[in-house]
């Protein structure tokens, strides 16, 4: 779905794991004919929490096919049903996401259920050093536009898209904090001073929620593509989408735009690229864009610092236990208590 440039010829035929050309060719010959013009082949491609993602080509077009994890036992049918949900019903409004092409639910397709959507040409600004080469004014522009996008998504009228009941807002704060709160008690093994206190408090002082709106759950530079020209052509990863709270998209966004002064930090942040706009412009550009009150923002930010916290309190627990493989995931243990810190410090300062 996102890639960097430049992005490597798949050898014709060749096929990763997870995805069976043969049975996804004989499918959208069934159900799509005359789409696919020659042989597939296929790459996967890095990003999205937990959902694999493939570039599959014929040679002439290219389309992104989506799926559950290998080996996963969850209902991953809905989140594959959510996500290409969601993505159709955007697709006709002024919200850039991909062109859908089908969703599949016959899991003797290729083993899952999957959906497919058009591949998008662009690329996804994952660290400061990407984003600095496009230069301050550029840079500048990019994250400017990623609020604009923002502004547009929130506008989207969720009775008209057709998402009248795609979540249930009434309550959504109230659940959104119990239920990171579980995710903590499900991955307590040391001691984290100031967590329970940051959650306590935020409990305590629960904004009441704007209208809801289509809300993306993971809204942030590298979750979207930004084409040559600086504009944004897709926002991808809906895994988390609902309708809820817009204000918690703003948070995270405002929590993505502060610098961490971590070195060599395994959680991405663009935000030290130079002409990277400060979070105060963030917020008064979505106020302006929105029409929304941002007044209480601090609280929707030391929200997602503390979400922040608690995902990497997961990581950093299955760390121990051995059951993560690959580079940095040693040092996302010490980076948790300066989430939990600036957490604290933003609600506190408001």
């Amino acid at each position: 779905m996102s890639h960097d440039h430049p992005r490597p010829q798949p050898s014709a035929g060749v096929a990763p794991p997870g995805l069976d050309l043969e049975r996804l060719r004989a499918h959208l010959d069934r159900i799509r004919p005359g789409l696919v013009r020659g042989p597939l082949s296929a790459e996967m491609i890095e990003g999205g929490r937990s959902n694999l993602t493939y570039s599959v080509t014929d040679g002439t077009d290219r389309w992104v096919v989506r799926r559950p994890p290998l080996g996963h036992v969850l209902a991953t049918a809905h989140d594959m049903r959510r996500e290409h949900r969601v993505i159709e019903a955007l697709h006709p409004t002024a919200v850039p996401v991909p062109a859908p092409v089908l969703l599949c639910e016959d899991e003797s397709v290729i083993g899952s259920p999957f959906y497919i959507m058009e591949f998008v040409d662009g690329t996804p600004y994952r660290t400061a050093q990407q984003l600095s080469a496009l230069g301050p004014e550029r840079t500048r522009g990019v994250v400017l536009s990623l609020v604009d996008t923002l502004v547009e998504l929130h506008a989207v009228d969720p009775g008209t898209a057709g998402l009248a009941d795609f979540g249930r807002p009434e309550g959504f704060l109230e659940r959104q904090l119990r239920r990171w709160g579980k995710q903590l008690d499900a991955s307590r093994n040391r001691e984290l001073p100031g967590i329970d206190d940051l959650h306590a408090a935020l409990g305590k002082a629960l904004p009441k929620s704007p209208a809801p709106a289509v809300v993306h759950g993971d809204y942030r530079l590298d979750n979207v593509l930004v084409g040559s020209d600086d504009s944004i052509k897709a926002i991808l990863d809906w895994e988390m989408s609902t309708l809820g709270d817009p204000l918690t998209d703003l948070g995270l966004l405002v929590m993505y735009s502060q610098r961490l002064d971590v070195p060599e930090s395994p959680v991405s942040t663009t935000a030290g690229a130079p002409g990277h706009p400060e979070p105060a412009e963030l917020i008064e550009r979505y106020a302006d864009g929105s029409g929304r009150d941002v007044r209480d923002v601090a609280w929707y930010t030391a929200f997602a610092w503390f979400k922040l916290a608690v995902i990497l309190e997961g990581i950093h627990y299955r760390y121990t236990l051995g059951q993560t493989v690959g580079e940095g995931f040693d040092r996302i243990g010490t980076l948790v208590p300066v989430f939990i810190e600036n957490g604290r410090t933003t609600l506190q300062e408001g």
